[in-house]
């Protein structure tokens, strides 16, 4: 079990993701015991020197919802050294390609911004192979997407779809929990994942402590997404426990 931190990204700022309500977040002014301030590299290094987490998931708030990528604070993510994860509202080659120029390790495509899943294939097919995740983007258990015939599939079926076209992972991720404390659905996400047991899948939205942690490895998830939980006091116990799970 891998714990992926979260980065949250709106106005070059680390913000506070809660709910899925994007024009209320706010910048993150503290992580555990630690100022922010809603700096981003801060964080970043926080997560790397008192967690010990090498890996982070960036989501460019800005991009995802159509407006500038931003460049300066994702290059300087990845220039920390962590393997990054960037959601950046990437739905065509171009995107994925300067995603990947910028030294992300995976591009995430999500449901939200993808158009079809011919263009998925497109993506996979033209990236550096197993760079390209999907994210199966939902809202209290519904697909957010804005495709009438996609809206209409079954979440696993999406799920499998996108594997098809060249996903080497899924995340399963429902704003509405993000922040929330409302924990994962247990019973959706293991719907996705007896749907694609061959590939990697994540979990994300709502992640509360160890229990979680402990009952998502148990149903066979490969890593799940955390911000809040690790921003708390105590979030290197958080890690300590996926570690020592995983290992035994």
């Amino acid at each position: 079990m891998r714990l992926i931190r979260v980065i949250d990204l709106l106005d070059g700022r680390a913000v506070h993701a809660k709910g899925g309500c994007r024009q209320g977040y706010r910048p993150l002014d503290i992580a555990g015991d630690t100022p922010i301030h809603g700096d981003p590299i801060a964080l970043a290094r926080l997560y790397t020197e008192q967690c010990g987490l090498d890996e982070v998931y960036v989501a460019d708030l800005d991009a995802i919802s159509g407006g500038r990528e931003q460049d300066a604070a994702v290059c300087a993510i990845a220039g920390t050294g962590a393997a990054v994860w960037l959601d950046a509202g990437v739905s065509t080659i171009a995107q994925a390609r300067r995603a990947l120029d910028r030294g992300v390790n995976r591009v995430v495509v999500g449901l939200e911004t993808m158009t079809c899943f011919d263009r998925l294939r497109d993506i996979t097919e033209a990236a550096t192979p197993g760079s390209v995740a999907f994210s199966l983007d939902l809202r209290n258990g519904h697909p957010i997407t804005d495709s009438e015939g996609l809206r209409e599939l079954r979440i696993e079926v999406i799920a499998a779809r996108a594997v098809e076209a060249g996903a080497a992972s899924v995340i399963v991720l429902d704003l509405a929990r993000v922040g929330s404390d409302r924990g994962i659905d247990l019973g959706m996400f293991e719907t996705v994942k007896r749907a694609i047991p061959e590939v990697t899948v994540l979990a994300g939205g709502g992640i509360r402590g160890i229990d979680d942690v402990r009952h998502l490895a148990e149903l066979g998830c490969d890593a799940v997404l955390v911000a809040t939980a690790l921003q708390r006091p105590g979030g290197a116990d958080l890690v300590r426990f996926a570690d020592s799970f995983t290992r035994t």
